[in-house]
């Protein structure tokens, strides 16, 4: 069997214009802009989608909406991440309900879980989801890892489908693909972080989920296809560009949320959604936003 979930899943941006209202208008705009991109599924609720700051009724709102959007045309993962348990089956209950294919969750974050204490948690959440899980390895935010111990358990489980790791460790990812190809050849290794793309799928990786995607789906699907066909030179310019934009959009912050801020400004700049973002942070200035500006026609990204 080959993994149900390759090529590029962006980590969709939540399109907001207040503190709990979504811009509809401005997701539509955005998910025709990834559709048109070629990308082959939608994760909604991740981390730069602002996920753990969404109330409960507004994560329901973009599930609902973005499915209705979609309507089939490519998979729908949504993010079912938190601190309580019962939510996150409540949530993946109804995300199922409103068309999403997959769920998604990291470790639960605040206390950090041993081992042991890790793969009890899945054990009891597994059993309460309608549709498959992908585990989420996002050790900066977590405190916690997925390690070797915990994802040998996870190959044995039917409906957990497949890995995205956001540590940037090459070592860890190499291990992950070497035990998945022995025992699950239809798992499913995504990376987040979207300068190692290239060389994560011609190492054998299944695509990645990048947050750049949100401004230009193309430019990443256009590289995943390079590194499938082993097109060196190609991998090469792309991968440079790739690192570009992130050198670009990512670093006009001076804080951990320069990353969101930086898509979510030049998604607003390229007339796609609203900018505003989730508590406690708030949008770029308009010296900032200029320099968005700036940058994205040097990099020579438009609508």
């Amino acid at each position: 069997m080959t993994p149900r979930y390759t090529e590029l899943i962006p980590p969709m941006v939540t399109p907001l214009t207040a503190r709990d209202a979504l811009d509809v208008g401005g997701l539509e705009r955005l998910v025709e802009r990834l559709l048109d991109g070629g990308i082959s599924g939608i994760f909604a609720l991740g981390t730069t989608g602002e996920a753990p700051s969404l109330s409960y009724r507004l994560r329901r709102e973009l599930v609902e909406h973005t499915c209705r959007l979609v309507g089939g045309r490519v998979p729908v993962l949504v993010g079912i991440t938190d601190t309580s348990l019962v939510e996150s089956v409540r949530l993946a209950r109804e995300a199922a309900d409103l068309g999403a294919e997959a769920v998604v969750t990291s470790a639960p974050f605040y206390f950090p879980a041993g081992q042991p204490e890790l793969r009890e948690y899945l054990e009891q959440l597994l059993p309460e989801l309608p549709v498959p899980l992908m585990l989420y390895n996002m050790p900066a935010l977590t405190k916690t890892v997925f390690a070797r111990e915990v994802i040998e358990w996870a190959l044995d489980q039917e409906g957990i489908v497949g890995l995205k790791d956001s540590s940037g460790d090459l070592v860890y990812f190499r291990k992950m693909l070497r035990l998945a190809a022995a025992r699950r050849p239809d798992w499913s290794l995504l990376v987040g972080p979207e300068e190692l793309l290239g060389e994560v799928v011609l190492l054998g990786g299944h695509g990645g989920v990048c947050g750049g995607a949100n401004l230009h789906p193309r430019l990443y699907v256009d590289l995943y296809e390079a590194a499938v066909a082993g097109d060196l030179s190609r991998v090469r310019e792309l991968s440079a560009r790739v690192l570009a934009l992130s050198e670009s959009l990512y670093t006009i912050g001076r804080h951990g949320s320069a990353i969101i801020k930086g898509i979510k400004c030049a998604l607003s700049v390229l007339g796609v959604c609203d900018d505003f973002m989730a508590a406690p942070f708030h949008r770029f200035h308009e010296t900032e936003r200029a320099l968005v500006a700036e940058r994205l026609a040097e990099l020579g990204i438009a609508e």
